[in-house]
């Protein structure tokens, strides 16, 4: 199998590489640094398995990198890989299509026995964390379908009307025409269930999570 190590943390990688040739045989492994990178590996390699994804990474924007993925490789299971181990974030991530959720704080058994389970098309979290995920509200399940039923051409246009880009600018650098963009926009206002850009960018926005890591020292 091939699997795609997407994290910004060339140690973690590096860690996470030796662990997944301990756990599985016959594995091949790609890695990538961030969002932009860990697209072009699943452009370029139609047979990736699984992605063991950081949802911090560069361009991965919280949840949005793995709703995209979600959106444009449905048959490609993501696995999250995340020191932030808040259940809220967990059960969101879970409604976004993740197939499992694995704290960086895991030993090498826990990261086989989540493989293992995911592999086996069932999900998993970690044990310690199970009964406070189950006992909160599926709350994003709904937007999730929403995203998902995006064609991955019009989650590109929503991610850049959500950095502020106008028709022209979005037209160019997805090198469409001006009107198609506004095609686009009138099916994802439909998709989404949302009345202009505004709201439209609000519902992607609200796909953002806040980084622990970057919680250290003074405001």
């Amino acid at each position: 199998m091939l699997v795609l190590i997407a994290d910004d943390h060339p140690l973690f990688r590096n860690a996470l590489t030796m662990a997944l040739r301990t756990c599985l045989e016959d594995v091949g492994i790609v890695e990538a640094e961030n969002l932009a990178r860990a697209r072009d590996c699943l452009a370029q390699h139609s047979d990736i398995d699984l992605v063991l994804l950081d949802l911090h990474m560069p361009g991965s924007g919280g949840l949005a990198g793995l709703a995209g993925m979600r959106c444009e490789y449905p048959d490609v299971a993501v696995v999250v890989v995340s020191a932030n181990e808040d259940p809220a974030v967990i059960r969101r991530a879970l409604d976004h299509g993740a197939a499992g959720f694995i704290p960086k704080s895991a030993g090498l058994d826990q990261l086989t026995e989540a493989l293992n389970a995911v592999l086996d098309c069932r999900s998993w979290v970690p044990p310690h964390l199970r009964s406070s995920v189950a006992s909160l509200p599926d709350a994003d399940r709904e937007l999730a379908q929403r995203f998902a039923s995006l064609t991955p051409q019009q989650f590109r246009v929503l991610e850049m009307v959500a950095e502020g880009r106008l028709n022209k600018q979005i037209a160019d650098r997805l090198g469409i025409q001006e009107r198609t963009v506004k095609a686009h926009m009138s099916e994802i206002f439909a998709r989404l269930g949302v009345r202009n850009r505004t709201q439209a960018g609000v519902a992607f926005r609200g796909l953002e999570l806040r980084d622990p890591a970057g919680d250290v020292g003074p405001d």
